[in-house]
């Protein structure tokens, strides 16, 4: 299995495997769209340079020539523009611009925001969660930050379980559309 930063051409492979964090997340504001409309503005997003290396960090997990898993995540300070830059494909993909996908703040002051983690559930028990991981621990420290962030649902009780197994404390609660999270931290060494 290789671990690479993600480039344009990974984005459709992106989109299915943030499919299944956007479905857990059981957003109404999501329920109320076309489906294939929203991807576009996610594979739009993921095409830019400002997703894959510039306000945020995506990387993929690949098994011989698929991907298989991948993260995204950004510092704090850049959540706002993030957000800002998926809602400008909204028109792009036939959808109303005043639309707000995500409206919730997720990241908290001072960390990298490991907003997404994934991995395709025919490849799931084989480590690779773990790769990822440990790839965000690492890019957060060469972000200079010294805590990576992430949230856990509270339906979630199992992979909950598997981050303090990597470290992470809850620091506390965050409500995401109808949803609680614990929000995670972990110190990581620069």
């Amino acid at each position: 299995m290789l671990i690479r930063k993600a480039t344009k051409k990974d984005s459709g492979a992106i989109v299915s495997l943030f499919n299944i964090i956007i479905d857990e997340m059981d957003l109404d504001v999501i329920k109320s769209l076309d489906r294939s409309k929203l991807d576009i503005v996610f594979q739009k997003s993921f095409e830019t340079q400002e997703f894959l290396t510039d306000w945020a960090q995506t990387t993929v997990a690949v098994e011989n020539d698929k991907v298989v898993g991948f993260l995204y995540g950004y510092s704090f300070e850049n959540e706002k523009r993030i957000n800002k830059l998926m809602h400008s494909f909204l028109k792009d993909a036939g959808l109303s611009p005043s639309i707000v996908i995500f409206s919730d703040p997720e990241a908290f002051p001072n960390e990298w925001y490991l907003n997404s983690i994934a991995v395709d559930p025919e490849y799931q028990g084989h480590g690779i969660g773990s790769k990822l991981l440990e790839t965000a621990t690492i890019v957060a420290a060469k972000q200079n930050k010294n805590k990576l962030g992430l949230n856990v649902d509270w339906e979630n009780p199992r992979a909950e379980a598997l981050y303090y197994s990597y470290g992470f404390r809850n620091v506390g609660l965050i409500i995401l559309g109808d949803h609680n999270y614990n929000h995670l931290q972990k110190n990581v060494k620069k």
